[in-house]
């Protein structure tokens, strides 16, 4: 959803802005978007992909254990249902690193550096963001999405009827958790037995 809302302007000879255009973004790898392009050079056929057009893909989990908890350690959300007492808990969650890719497929380099003026200047190196993670928990978690690096890639083989496609790749890593069962319906404590044994008195035989 960070990259959802990113458009590119169509400007005339005189710089006048002609048209607006939206890029949409969906997920898969980038090979599978370059293989769609290229279905159709002469771009007669209503296959081809127009461009541009972004995508992305989880690359990798990696275990993280600088930011790792007590894992005994467990989270409670208590909350009322019609006055009754309703518990919630889960053990603490396990730190990873979650390694992402962003591809932006474009068929000029002015489009692709317009893209990357809407993207680039908001990390430095790092945009954090709110997310609910769990609602039933209610529980909110500023996540650090972090760029790593940033390449581009002409892709452009053959005559001069081929389709061009530049590619600039983004890669992010996110500094995220894995979540264990939430249990629930747990019951209140009320009242607790102790006994109590005097030492001093202890006589044995």
């Amino acid at each position: 959803t960070l990259f959802n809302d990113i458009s590119i302007q169509k400007k005339n000879s005189s710089g006048q802005i002609v048209s607006t255009i939206k890029v949409p973004i969906a997920y898969g790898p980038k090979q599978k978007f370059i293989t769609r392009i290229g279905q159709d050079p002469a771009l007669d056929k209503k296959a081809a992909i127009r461009l541009p057009r972004m995508g992305f893909e989880m690359t990798s989990i990696t275990y993280d254990p600088t930011r790792k908890l007590n894992t005994m350690g467990q989270r409670v959300n208590k909350t009322y249902v019609n006055g009754v007492p309703n518990i919630k808990k889960m053990y603490n969650p396990v730190p990873y690193i979650f390694s992402f890719s962003l591809f932006i497929f474009v068929d000029n380099a002015e489009d692709g550096t317009q893209i990357l003026e809407q993207i680039l200047p908001f990390f430095a190196p790092e945009f954090t963001t709110s997310i609910n993670v769990l609602t039933e928990m209610g529980l909110k978690l500023d996540v650090p999405l972090i760029i790593s690096s940033v390449a581009n890639e002409d892709v452009y083989d053959g005559d001069f009827a081929t389709r061009r496609t530049i590619v600039w790749t983004l890669d992010f890593i996110l500094k995220g958790y894995i979540y264990p069962e939430v249990k629930g319906n747990s019951k209140v404590i009320k009242s607790i037995d102790i006994s109590f044994r005097n030492m001093s008195t202890d006589t044995t035989s």
